[in-house]
């Protein structure tokens, strides 16, 4: 994966920024690990009793869901504190909690305990999630912002990935205990280089009031002062922060809409995550072809997602969110028609693209929807309020899987999710112009030169 030419000439910018995109990937990766590795065990669950106690697929997709609500829950805290706290502690915070939730449940013995370790387990993850976009738009070029948006929530299916491997060779039984004790690797492998490596937004310090520090930070990282937080704290003026700022004329209707789209590509993405190799299993496919399709899924988001990522930096993220919703509709339908397993695979790899790859995208968009002061806020919102459509995925699928409806009939539900994605993405407001209060500014850049910023990139 070839990393895009930063447009930056400065080498500390440069470094800032690969340092920044490697840790919040790296994270990201066992976010999406923690997604994926829970569906790769739900059939031992099922069938084996001594492991945790005896599951319904209801239950299963219940005790998937707990991690949901989860996240939702730790995305809105993270959106309610990160705004005033900083990107910097909320990231170093939610890599520790999440890091010993996963370690914790490798040693579940009971339904109940397993259920409150993925409930708590996703609070962490719920934490980064919301929190990674916010410093990729602050620290990104604005040219590039969406492409490396994608790169680092291309981390999540990257972490599908692993997990589908890693569930290949685990060895039966118990083997499900060290694919969830594996997670808790970030304790010791990533939080000590974000410790070192992790820089606070200079752009969220100066929108904050504090410009000594937000210039401290930009001579040391080498990240050019922006002109609108300038204006806005030379001048005093006092914005509303945080999700007090999403309750606003100017963002509240973008807002809304921004969080059904959320919840759809998270209801798809959850859903399939979950329930793919079950399906795949009842369809007359063996467990190793089951792994197989989830890891084409995730692949095919990988690729499909930064692929995508470039379109939207030169059309528009909300024009390619679009189409990824109606690729999504489209193979999905196709996945009942029957067809041989090189076509189903395929298809399989574009429904990653529509599904997984779309929410990729739409954490993108939002991260660059929204000003500094409201934008930690608005990445959470839609990774919270979305969550909601991410507890319906697992729970869709364990109700469709237990009223013994067909494969068929769960992909046509997951179909129109996709359609109903595609209506609410073209409702989007286009982005909000700049207030009057934050016009564009002339301000020094770290080494003394002068540039001209605008005010709302």
């Amino acid at each position: 994966m070839n990393t895009p030419r930063l447009r930056t000439t400065d080498p500390r910018h440069r470094a800032t920024l690969r340092w920044i995109v490697a840790i919040t990937a790296a994270t990201l990766v066992f976010d999406g690990y923690d997604l994926v590795v829970y569906g790769t065990v739900v059939p031992v669950l099922l069938r084996d009793p001594s492991q945790i106690g005896h599951l319904t697929p209801a239950q299963a997709g219940a005790l998937g869901s707990y991690a949901l609500i989860g996240v939702m829950i730790g995305a809105l805290v993270a959106g309610a504190v990160g705004d005033h706290l900083g990107r910097r502690r909320v990231m170093l915070a939610g890599i520790a909690w999440f890091s010993i939730g996963m370690g914790l449940s490798a040693f579940a013995t009971d339904m109940t305990v397993f259920g409150a370790l993925r409930f708590l387990t996703g609070i962490g993850v719920g934490a980064l999630v919301a929190t990674a976009g916010a410093l990729i738009a602050e620290f990104a070029p604005p040219h590039r912002r969406n492409v490396y948006n994608a790169i680092v929530y291309s981390g999540i299916p990257a972490g599908g990935v692993l997990a589908a491997l890693l569930a290949l060779l685990a060895p039966d039984g118990d083997g499900w205990r060290l694919l969830f004790l594996f997670g808790a690797a970030p304790l010791v492998l990533l939080l000590p280089f974000a410790v070192l490596r992790l820089p606070e937004s200079p752009t969220w310090l100066l929108a904050r009031g504090n410009p000594v520090r937000a210039r401290q930070v930009a001579e040391r990282t080498g990240v050019p002062l922006p002109g609108a937080a300038v204006g806005e704290a030379a001048s005093g003026a006092k914005a509303k922060v945080g999700f007090a700022a999403l309750a606003t004329r100017r963002y509240a209707p973008a807002t809304f809409l921004l969080g059904l789209m959320s919840c759809s590509g998270l209801l798809l993405t959850y859903a399939m995550n979950t329930w793919l190799p079950e399906i795949m299993g009842q369809s007359g496919f063996g467990q190793s072809y089951a792994l197989l399709f989830l890891l084409t899924l995730n692949g095919g988001a990988i690729a499909g997602g930064l692929i995508a990522s470039r379109s939207a930096d030169r059309l528009g993220p909300r024009r390619v969110i679009a189409t990824t919703f109606v690729l999504a509709a489209v193979s999905l339908g196709l996945l009942t028609a029957g067809l041989p397993l090189g076509f189903l695979l395929a298809l399989i790899a574009v429904a990653g693209v529509g599904t997984i790859g779309t929410q990729v995208l739409i954490y993108g968009f939002v991260s660059t929807y929204y000003d500094t002061v409201a934008r930690a806020a608005g990445v959470a919102w839609c990774a919270g309020f979305g969550r909601l459509g991410g507890i319906g995925g697992p729970l869709v699928g364990g109700a469709l899987m237990s009223s013994g409806l067909s494969a068929r009939h769960a992909f046509h539900v997951f179909a129109g999710v996709a359609v109903v994605g595609v209506l609410v993405t073209c409702l989007v407001p286009r982005r909000p112009a700049v207030p009057a209060s934050a016009p564009a500014a002339s301000v020094p850049g770290p080494l003394g030169g002068g540039a001209s910023v605008l005010a709302h990139e």
